[in-house]
C-alpha cells in the first residue's frame, strides 16, 4: 500500500505521532511524508494562473512534488493541530494552493478511488471544526472513502500524554486501521451528485472558462464518462 501523509505542522508532537502509528499499522507499506509549512511554505496569491495551467502557478515546484504523491497514494493521512479551534494556518494554505483539484474545477479521476484519514489533536475542544476543513477539501477532491479521528490529548506535547490516553490512542488506531484495510471502496450518492451539479455547471459555461470546460470534455466527462468508471 502506498501512503502519503501531510502534516500541517513541522514539530512532531502528538497529531504527528498519531498519524505515524496509523501509517505503520499497514504491512508492507511505502510510506511518503510531508510537513508543512517546511515543503510548501507560500499562501496562494489568487493569480488564477492556475486554472489555465498548474505549471504557471508560482509555486508549481513544490506543490507539484506533494500532489504526485497524493496521485500515486492509496491512503491519504492527513494531521493538523488544533489551532484556534480550526486547522493549522499552514494547512489551510495547503487547501488553497490545490484549489483546482476540487469538483468545481478539474478534478483528478484518481481521487476517486482512494481512502483517506484525517487526524487532529487538541489540548481540549475543537479537533471537530478542524478536522472538517480538511474532509471538506477531500469531499471536494472526489475522495469516496474519509474518516476521521480527533481526540483531546490534555498536553502539550506527546510526552506529556498519561500513559492510559496513549493506550486508548493506541486501541482505536489499530481499529481504525483495521477498517480501512477492509473496507472496500464505493463512490456515494453525495460524490455522484456534486459531480453531476459540477458537470452541469461546466456544460452551461458557468465553470471558470474554456479551457477548464475543454479538460472536462478530454476527460470524457461531459458524455457519459465518469471517473469512478
Amino acid at each position: 500500500m502506498k501512503i502519503t501523509l501531510i502534516h500541517g505542522q513541522n514539530h512532531m508532537g502528538s497529531t504527528y505521532h498519531i498519524g505515524k502509528l496509523l501509517a505503520e499499522q499497514f504491512e508492507n507499506s511505502d510510506i511518503q511524508e510531508f510537513f508543512l509549512p517546511k515543503d510548501l511554505e507560500h499562501f496562494c496569491q489568487g493569480c488564477y494562473q492556475c486554472v489555465e495551467n498548474e505549471e504557471k502557478c508560482p509555486f508549481y515546484n513544490e506543490k507539484s512534488r506533494i500532489m504526485q504523491a497524493v496521485e500515486a497514494a492509496d491512503l491519504l493521512i492527513f494531521t493538523t493541530p488544533t489551532y484556534c479551534m480550526r486547522a493549522s494556518a499552514s494547512m489551510k494554505a495547503f487547501i488553497d494552493l490545490t484549489f483546482t483539484y476540487w469538483m468545481a474545477h478539474k478534478p483528478r479521476e484518481c481521487m476517486f478511488s482512494k481512502k483517506a484519514v484525517v487526524i487532529s489533536t487538541a489540548a481540549g475542544t475543537g479537533t471537530k471544526s478542524a478536522i472538517k476543513d480538511i474532509t471538506n477539501t477531500l469531499f471536494y477532491w472526489g475522495v469516496p472513502y474519509i474518516k476521521e479521528y480527533g481526540v483531546a490529548v490534555q498536553a502539550m506535547s506527546w510526552k506529556q500524554v498519561s500513559p492510559k490516553k496513549k493506550a486508548k490512542i493506541n486501541k482505536d488506531i489499530a481499529k481504525l486501521a483495521s477498517t480501512i484495510e477492509n473496507t472496500k471502496i464505493r463512490v456515494g450518492i453525495k460524490t455522484r451528485f456534486m459531480f453531476s451539479i459540477m458537470r452541469m455547471m461546466q456544460i452551461k459555461d458557468w465553470g471558470s472558462g474554456e479551457l477548464e470546460k475543454e479538460y472536462w470534455k478530454k476527460n470524457g466527462w461531459l458524455d457519459k464518462k465518469r471517473p469512478w468508471k
